[in-house]
């Protein structure tokens, strides 16, 4: 069982590796992938230093999956030519997540959907995993109507350059800027490139791609994203309009009952998610649950999750199992 991680040297690659390790994957290699300029680079698997390799090498190795997190620009170069060489893609770039012919998996949601013909598997976007993962098994009891989310973003989400910028900032030293503002004491309510509409590109993925996973393109999303000094995890805060009432306590009941959520929701006792506890984790935290009086059958909520974690690299090793799972690669 050999896995490819393109875009080894990456933030998200990095963690990727880390999660491989901690996963029940039969792995016998890990082919470590990078630019043409980090050939030869070591990185770090469980206790062994690999030796990063060009794309060429890649795919003449012939892996099982290959795991990108290099790009969209990349991603659209190069997932087909491993695809064409019977290697199943799993994406973590936004260029196949819209495609018709593509698959958006999160696997908790739609997995089952899955065959041995997908070969480029889209990987959604960070701050959408978390809110559907929390939303879905609402959304089968009491179907969704709207949904109001307003994000609270890690630097950690742009990349390593950003992180470089948050604790430059914080020593006073200059450096190179992710950013077009300081981050550090300030927040940014603009992640990714504005669009006509006034959107931008980071807040109308949370739009579409909620729809494509949960298969219903009734549910009317609209999102505010902003980038914040943290890094640890995304924050989200989501007010959802269902289709029918809902019960708080059974809300909770189905919550903590979910596959990869964490219901932390105690005020009296100050218990509820924050993105410094989520850092390294797995899962979706999920507190602050109360009724908006405002309207009917609408519920207020607070999601939390480590966004290099469920956000993309749990996800994508997921994905991963399921296929060699149910014998689809």
């Amino acid at each position: 069982m050999k896995i490819a991680i393109v875009g080894a040297t990456g933030l998200v690659g990095g963690e990727m590796l880390k999660v491989l390790a901690e996963s029940q994957l039969p792995v016998t290699e890990i082919i470590a992938v990078a630019s043409a300029k980090s050939v030869g680079q070591k990185v770090r698997y469980k206790d062994q230093e690999l030796t990063v390799v060009s794309v060429e090498d890649a795919i003449a190795a012939r892996p099982a999956i290959a795991i990108f997190s290099a790009g969209g620009s990349t991603s659209l170069a190069l997932a087909p030519e491993f695809a064409k060489a019977g290697i199943t893609v799993i994406d973590n770039s936004s260029a196949w997540r819209m495609s018709p012919d593509h698959q958006l998996i999160v696997p908790e949601i739609n997995a089952h959907t899955l065959t041995a013909a997908d070969k480029i598997i889209a990987n959604p976007n960070c701050s959408t995993i978390q809110m559907v993962v929390a939303l879905n098994p609402l959304y089968k009891k009491y179907g969704i109507k709207r949904i109001v989310v307003s994000t609270y973003q890690s630097v950690t989400g742009t990349g390593k350059k950003a992180v470089d910028q948050l604790n430059n900032e914080r020593a006073g030293t200059e450096g190179e800027k992710a950013y077009p503002h300081p981050i550090d004491l300030n927040l940014i309510p603009h992640i990714d490139s504005f669009l006509d509409n006034g959107y931008t590109k980071e807040e109308m993925k949370m739009v579409n791609e909620t729809k494509k996973i949960m298969g219903d393109d009734n549910i009317k999303v609209t999102a505010t994203t902003v980038r914040v000094p943290v890094i640890g995890g995304h924050s989200e805060a989501v007010n959802v309009e269902f289709e029918r009432d809902y019960d708080l306590d059974e809300v909770r009941q189905l919550l903590s009952t979910t596959e990869g959520v964490v219901l932390q929701d105690d005020v009296k006792n100050n218990v509820y998610p924050m993105p410094l506890f989520s850092k390294g984790r797995n899962e979706v935290f999920v507190g602050r649950l109360r009724r908006d009086d405002t309207q009917p059958n609408t519920l207020n909520m607070w999601i939390v999750a480590d966004n290099l974690r469920k956000g993309a690299a749990t996800n994508a090793v997921q994905i991963a199992e399921y296929l060699l799972k149910n014998n689809l690669v």
